[in-house]
C-alpha cells in the first residue's frame, strides 16, 4: 500500500469513490462498516440492465418504426404490445412492461439520467436484489395505482420505478438527517423536492393541459411509485447489513402491499370503468 511523505496511507480512487458513496447513502455510523466491505463485484448489474433494455426499445421504435418519436409521442408507441392501455388490461404483462416504452427523447433520457445517478449508487450499497425488488415495486404499484385512479389513460416511462427509488432514498435522507452532515442533508432533500416538483409539473402538464393526438398518458404512476418507495423502499434501504425476515416493518408494508395489489386486481376485474 503507497504512503505520502509524512507516513500516511494513499487513499486511491476507488476508496475515495466509496467513501463518497457512502456519505451519500448510509447515516455516519455505518460508514465504516461499509468501507470494510466495499467493492464493485458484483457490479450494479440490475439497474444497467434495466437502462439498456428501455434504451434499447426506444430507439427500436425511433429508428424501426419512425413515428417522430424522437421529439414526442407517436402512434408507434401506442400500438406497441408493451404499452399499458386500460383497455387491454387483460394483457397483464403490460402492467410491468410498459417501463420500457418512452414518451419521447425529454422523457427517456430524465428517466436514464436519475436511475443510473441513484441507482448505481444504491445498488454499489445494498445490492442487486433489494434494489431491483424496490424498483419492480414502483413499476408495478404505479400502473396499477393508474389503472384505479385515472383509469382511461394509457401509462409509458419508467417513473414508477425511478419514483419508487427516489422515495425510499428520500425517507432514509429525512429519517437520518441528524446523522449526516447537516449542509449535505439540507442540499439532498432540496435536489429530491426540485427534480420531483419540476418532473410532476411535466407530467401534470402534459396530462391535462396538451393537445396532442392519441391518448392521454397518466401521471399517477409518479405518485404509485412514490408511495412504493417511501414505504418498501424505505425498509430495504434503511435496513443495510441487517436481516429484513425479523424486521417488523418489513412484514408490514409485505401485507400492506398485497392487500393494495389483491384490491387493484379485484377493481380491475370488477368495478373499473376502462
Amino acid at each position: 500500500m503507497g504512503r505520502d511523505d509524512d507516513g500516511n496511507r494513499k487513499v486511491g480512487c476507488c476508496e475515495r469513490f466509496h467513501r463518497s458513496i457512502s456519505k451519500w447513502m448510509l447515516p455516519e455510523e455505518l460508514h465504516e462498516q461499509y468501507l470494510e466491505r466495499a467493492n464493485c463485484c458484483p457490479p450494479p448489474i440490475f439497474i444497467i440492465l434495466i437502462s439498456i433494455g428501455e434504451l434499447a426499445v426506444f430507439i427500436y421504435y425511433a429508428v424501426w418504426k419512425p413515428q417522430k418519436q424522437w421529439v414526442t409521442l407517436g402512434e408507434g408507441i401506442w400500438n406497441s404490445p408493451l404499452t399499458y392501455k386500460s383497455d387491454r388490461r387483460e394483457e397483464a404483462w403490460r402492467f410491468v412492461s410498459y417501463m420500457f416504452v418512452h414518451a419521447g427523447v425529454e422523457h427517456i433520457l430524465g428517466n436514464l439520467v436519475m436511475q443510473l445517478l441513484l441507482g448505481i449508487p444504491l445498488e454499489l450499497v445494498h445490492k442487486g436484489f433489494e434494489v431491483g425488488m424496490v424498483y419492480m415495486a414502483g413499476v408495478l404499484a404505479g400502473s396499477l395505482a393508474s389503472s384505479i385512479f385515472d383509469p382511461l389513460s394509457a401509462l409509458v416511462g419508467a417513473s414508477g420505478g425511478v419514483y419508487a427509488l427516489i422515495g425510499g432514498y428520500f425517507m432514509n435522507a429525512v429519517v437520518n438527517f441528524r446523522e449526516m452532515i447537516p449542509l449535505l442533508g439540507v442540499f439532498r432533500i432540496g435536489v429530491i423536492v426540485i427534480i420531483v416538483g419540476t418532473d410532476v409539473g411535466f407530467a401534470l402538464y402534459r396530462r391535462f393541459f396538451t393537445h396532442d393526438v392519441g391518448l392521454k398518458v397518466s401521471f399517477v404512476a409518479h405518485i404509485g411509485g412514490g408511495v412504493a418507495g417511501m414505504t418498501i423502499g424505505y425498509v430495504f434501504f434503511s435496513a443495510y447489513n441487517q436481516k429484513l425476515l425479523k424486521d417488523p416493518r418489513f412484514w408490514l408494508c409485505i401485507v400492506c402491499y398485497v392487500v393494495f395489489l389483491l384490491f387493484a386486481v379485484l377493481f380491475n376485474i370488477f368495478l373499473s370503468p376502462a
